[in-house]
């Protein structure tokens, strides 16, 4: 890409009629507005059992009760609105995140699937997914529209046993609409590496049932999204466990990396992926990394080319070819259904039942 000029302001990752499709859905929501709480187990499961799982109080579940590897919301309680509402009457909310640790302030929409509410499950931790769209992913990250079906097909996915029942957490992307900033800390520019990779894992274990492991928790992006999440999960492989990289990006070519060539290279996922495929082959070092591109895009050579590259070591892959795909976020959650989605689970900690 030309690194003269920043990258275009539309989305790569979603057609301009998604777009519009999204915005309409969003301002039509009945429920949008309305105050939401993500408190666990749900107010009808508590009233009507008395009781959480394992004897807990209404209140939730003590320390010496938790599943292993569950980490309680740490607080401060964040306040969200509803944003949307998808078909199994689970809802999106959304929230402003001022972040402690890059000084960064921005948007961030959360779904929590409804096994999250289950008395059953109020003792475990549940796996986290960060979600990043294409384009600017400025104001909004498009993944919280129902149009593009993300958390109704991770619904769907995981009563039929393909998906784990993952936590999707959506931040905003980028701190503007004029310039991409690489999902990193450019020297003079807000850090947005330390944003999504420091601040938006606070912000959920502050806020939700987690695991302690990096096992429960893991990157999808498209396109510059997937540039992001598949450089954070290389670059902090004891924080993350895996990526779905859809149409990646693989090159830092914002053009604010100007006169900051070392940084650029720190970021960079082919170097970062053979430093770490140089490394021993063992479980606490591994990343699971699903690449995805549709056949009829042009990122499919690189993607296939990365696969082949750097597939060593602790650097697992599984490239994913969309039969007819394109680069759009449509196509995308197709390979997450064709496979992607099934493969970062079986990796991943799944929530744990109470007996």
């Amino acid at each position: 890409m030309n690194r003269q000029r920043p990258r275009p302001l539309i989305p790569r990752a979603l057609t301009a009629t998604a777009v519009a499709a999204s915005l309409a859905l969003v301002s039509g929501c009945s429920d949008e507005g309305e105050p939401l709480s993500f408190d666990a187990p749900s107010p009808q499961a508590a009233a009507a059992s008395g009781k959480s799982a394992g004897g807990a109080s209404q209140n939730g579940p003590k320390e010496a009760e938790l599943a292993p590897g569950t980490v309680l919301p740490t607080g401060p309680k964040a306040e969200f609105t509803t944003q949307n509402t998808i078909d199994d009457g689970t809802r999106i909310g959304v929230t402003t995140l001022h972040g402690k640790k890059s000084g960064f302030t921005g948007k961030v929409w959360v779904w929590a699937p409804k096994q999250y509410f289950d008395p059953k499950y109020a003792r475990s931790g549940f796996p986290v997914l960060i979600a990043l769209p294409g384009g600017n992913g400025y104001p909004n990250n498009y993944w919280m529209g129902t149009d593009l079906k993300l958390q109704s097909s991770i619904s769907e996915w995981s009563e039929e046993g393909k998906s784990l029942p993952f936590i999707v957490v959506m931040p905003v992307l980028n701190p503007d609409d004029k310039y991409y900033y690489d999902g990193s800390d450019i020297p003079g520019q807000p850090k947005m590496g330390t944003w999504m990779t420091e601040d938006v894992p606070d912000f959920v274990k502050a806020n939700f049932r987690t695991f302690e492991s990096r096992d429960g928790w893991a990157f999808m992006g498209s396109s510059s999204g997937a540039f992001v999440g598949l450089k954070s999960v290389l670059k902090h492989p004891d924080k993350f466990k895996a990526v779905i990289a859809s149409g990646p990006d693989i090159v830092p070519d914002s053009p604010l990396w100007e006169g900051h060539e070392a940084e650029r290279r720190a970021n960079d996922p082919e170097r970062l992926a053979r430093t770490l495929g140089a490394k021993p082959d063992t479980e606490d070092n591994a990343v699971y990394l699903a690449i995805q591109a549709g056949s009829a895009e042009s990122g499919l050579k690189r993607a296939k080319a990365f696969v082949r590259d750097y597939t060593k070591g602790p650097v697992k892959t599984r490239l994913q070819v969309i039969q007819d795909g394109e680069h759009n976020a449509k196509t995308y959650v197709q390979g997450m259904a064709d496979g992607s989605i099934e493969w970062i689970s079986e990796h991943m900690q799944a929530p744990i039942p109470g007996s």
